[in-house]
C-alpha cells in the first residue's frame, strides 16, 4: 500500500513545525527560526496548490463548473 503523497506533505509539514518549536524552546536565532518558518510556509503554499489543482482536475472531468469556479478563484491567490 502506498502512501498518499499529500499526505506525506503534511507529516512533513507537521516535523517541521515539531523543528521550529524545539528550536524555540532552544532558544536558538530568531534568524533561524524565521527561515524555517518561511520555508514551512512555502511548504503549506505549495500543498494547498497541489489539493486545489487535483480537486480541480476531478471537478473539469466531472463537469462541476460551478464548482470548479471557486476552486479556481482560490487556486489563484497561491499563484
Amino acid at each position: 500500500m502506498s502512501t498518499d503523497p499529500k499526505l506525506a506533505q503534511l507529516k512533513r509539514i507537521r516535523g517541521q513545525i515539531d523543528g521550529i518549536i524545539k528550536m524555540y524552546e532552544d532558544e536558538r536565532s530568531c534568524i533561524d527560526i524565521c527561515r524555517q518558518i518561511i520555508a514551512v510556509r512555502s511548504s503549506l503554499g505549495r500543498t494547498a496548490r497541489d489539493l486545489l489543482t487535483g480537486e480541480a482536475c476531478k471537478c473539469s472531468r466531472e463537469s462541476r463548473t460551478d464548482d470548479l469556479d471557486v476552486i479556481l478563484k482560490e487556486l489563484f491567490k497561491y499563484e
